[in-house]
């Protein structure tokens, strides 16, 4: 049968044998073009369909075998599924700067050819040493047509006078050494792009759901934010979330890089790709399929790979206009002396590899190190904006704050109750309550000496307003001001000056109304994070010049903050959508801005800045905006951002002159008739490689 799916360009049945309750069908298929072909992606797709128990591909003989239970589907039906599967995403290939001709084969030839001139007669070296030097002179030839000048070209002529001037040995040595050394830097290369790739976790095909108090196995894409995910000892939790109960040991090394395994339990956060090494999870998704964690990483990956900064670009740009210069320099060579071995040697020597390959290495091993520790970099220019930001400007909410509401007050209006008692009433039946300001109040009543109780009837729940239920027969009810006014008909009048107080200090208020009486209020207040001074002294240590706060905070509390933490300035009272036109003035005086938030209302700023990092519990919009974002809840790792953007910068500086100044002396030493073609190759390719595994290890600073 041909059909017009995404992935199968013709799925034909062939033999089909049946069992009781199950059978067995054979399909030949075949796979549309630029579609996966990996047996193992095809069977992972085709077990995830429903009623499919065991499925074995054979690529070479495009054979698809698939057992199926008889009483969850049919051959008809089978096929119909599997035509109209989609193929999952492929890494992008992304093509070297420098072609690779013939990988290990073509080194261990070139290696034979010059262990060979060492011995035959020089009749039969000249058709080997051609045949070794092909490759090199073919790409020489094909880059002048094509590209002008390059090192290829170079390297190419050397290759070409070591022939003419019959010295085999130059020659062969100059292609053993060329060959050996695009071998190790693709090799080099290709490891920095899969320490990237190691970010990637993928989770199971199918997961456990808690559905109308029945727990059932759905497939993965079918998760929504709001499921009730369970997951178990030895699996991979599949989504971000908040733990609704259980208690677990979660292995979270592969996202935020700390070998032992943390616990989890109600109100903690869970991340995707982190795997539960004992206990048993039910969490509330709150990020599902692409949105999640270890999916944003898979895509920031291909867009790493891919992406070019602006350093690697100038650095590719200055290799490039130095080809030139080393021509020039082989001309006045022969000019001056008319000596083909020097020339040849002048040519072994160019600046593009190290320069070339060197500075895309050190970044991507960088964006590695980031993401092991917990800051998802999206590509090499936004650790080159944040080396050069010299501004820090932090939204409070969220950021320097914890975003994570406390109490702060309970104030009981009736003398037969106490500030203790309120916090116990409003507990008791908040428990049963998901929400921000329910979970404080729990937690307030857990710390109390006097812990109690209060028994009641059923709880209920009213979106956006609060809870209710029956206490001793009393009707009592936790929530907003409108809740109590509007719907329970409670007057709140009466304690007005309590409220103005509390409110005018930043504070959230949680109203409590007991048998048609406003009972009391409980007043909770966002704390600020408890590493946050640190990471404002931090950054000042690493040569930030200014730290600024934006809030919406009264000019009273934004003040004492700013105080506490030690900042240069802020800026109080703020509407949502005064923050971006802050960074505009900021950025007109000349300064580099690295805005840090968390809402969706920071998403235009974060846009707007020079560099914008986004915290891990922040809204989809100011993540998706952000340049870097964090996938742990701990805005030191801003700091640590910081310190590693800089580190790379000064590694890749170095790099740079150390490249320089090395192949600067081999082509004064090859110039001077210092060093022959055979040692030029050595030591150039030598230190080529020396600077690529030095850009590998990355920087030294400890994160």
């Amino acid at each position: 049968m041909s059909n017009g799916g995404s992935w199968f360009a013709e799925l034909q049945p062939l033999h089909a044998a049946w069992g009781g309750s199950w059978g067995r069908i054979r399909f030949r298929y075949r796979c549309l073009p630029a579609t996966p072909l990996a047996a193992k992606r095809i069977e992972r797709a085709v077990e995830s369909l429903k009623g499919v128990t065991h499925v074995r591909v054979n690529s070479k003989v495009r054979s698809l075998a698939v057992t199926i239970d008889t009483e969850l589907t049919d051959v008809h039906t089978l096929a119909r599924r599997i035509s109209e599967l989609e193929p999952p995403e492929q890494i992008i290939a992304i093509p070297r700067e420098r072609a690779r001709r013939g990988g290990w084969g073509r080194t261990l030839l070139s290696g034979a050819a010059l262990l060979a001139a060492l011995r035959l007669n020089p009749a039969f070296m000249m058709p080997l040493s051609i045949f070794t030097a092909a490759p090199v002179i073919a790409k020489a030839t094909s880059d002048l047509f094509s590209r002008n000048l390059s090192s290829h070209v170079l390297e190419g002529v050397a290759v070409a006078i070591s022939l003419g001037r019959k010295d085999f040995l130059a020659a062969n040595a100059t292609s053993f050494l060329l060959a050996l050394g695009e071998q190790l830097e693709d090799t080099i290369a290709r490891r920095s792009d899969n320490l990237l790739k190691h970010l990637m976790h993928p989770t199971d095909n199918e997961v456990w759901v808690e559905r109308d108090g029945v727990e059932v196995l759905v497939d993965s894409r079918e998760l929504e934010t709001g499921d009730s995910v369970i997951v178990g000892t030895g699996q991979v939790i599949p989504i971000d979330g908040t733990v609704l109960s259980g208690i677990a040991q979660v292995n979270e090394a592969t996202m935020t890089g700390e070998s032992l395994a943390v616990k989890r339990r109600r109100g903690d956060s869970a991340l995707s790709g982190t795997l539960v090494e004992e206990g048993r999870l039910c969490i509330y998704a709150e990020r599902v399929g692409s949105n999640a964690a270890s999916s944003r990483i898979a895509d920031f990956v291909e867009q790493a790979l891919a992406a070019k900064g602006t350093t690697q670009l100038q650095t590719a740009q200055l290799a490039d206009g130095l080809v030139p210069m080393v021509v020039g320099l082989s001309g006045a060579t022969w000019v001056l002396t008319r000596d083909w071995e020097r020339v040849a040697a002048v040519l072994q020597a160019d600046y593009s590899c190290a320069l070339k390959l060197a500075t895309p290495v050190a970044f991507k091993s960088a964006m590695y190190r980031a993401g092991s520790k917990g800051m998802l970099v999206k590509g090499a220019e936004a650790l080159e904006r944040l080396a050069e930001a010299d501004t820090f400007v932090f939204d409070k909410t969220g950021t320097l704050s914890s975003g994570m509401l406390e109490v702060t007050d309970s104030i009981a209006f009736d003398a037969d109750y106490s500030a203790e008692d309120l916090i116990n009433l409003a507990a008791s039946v908040e428990e049963h309550y998901f929400h921000p300001m329910a979970m404080a109040v729990v937690e307030a009543a857990e710390r109390l000496d006097n812990k109690q109780h209060f028994n009641h009837q059923e709880v209920e729940f009213i979106v956006a307003h609060g809870v209710a239920s029956d206490i001793d027969g009393k009707r009592i009810v936790v929530g907003s001001r409108h809740f109590l006014e509007d719907h329970e008909g409670i007057d709140t009048r009466d304690q007005e000056k309590h409220i103005s107080e509390l409110i005018r200090q930043g504070k959230t208020i949680l109203y409590i109304g007991f048998g048609g009486e406003l009972l009391g209020i409980i007043a909770l207040q966002d704390t600020l994070r408890a590493e946050s001074a640190a990471t404002v002294a931090e950054l000042r240590r690493l040569g930030v010049n200014k730290i600024i706060m934006l809030t919406g905070d009264h000019q009273e509390r934004a003040h004492s903050t700013a105080l506490e933490l030690g900042l240069d300035d802020y800026r109080a009272e703020l509407m949502p959508e005064q923050k971006a036109d802050v960074l505009t003035e900021l950025t007109a005086n000349g300064g580099r801005i690295a805005f840090v938030g968390d809402g969706i209302n920071d998403a235009p700023a974060l846009s707007g800045a020079h560099v914008g990092l986004a915290m891990h519990n922040g809204a989809e919009f100011a993540r998706l905006a952000a340049d870097i974002t964090l996938l742990e809840d701990d805005i030191s790792r801003i700091a640590d951002a910081k310190r590693l953007a800089l580190a790379t910068k000064r590694l890749i500086d170095s790099n740079f002159r150390i490249t320089v100044g090395v192949n600067s002396t081999i082509l004064l030493a090859a110039a001077a008739g210092l060093l022959s073609p055979v040692s030029t190759s050595v030591i150039h390719n030598g230190s080529t490689i020396l600077t690529l595994l030095r850009a590998l290890a990355g920087p030294t600073q400890r994160l």
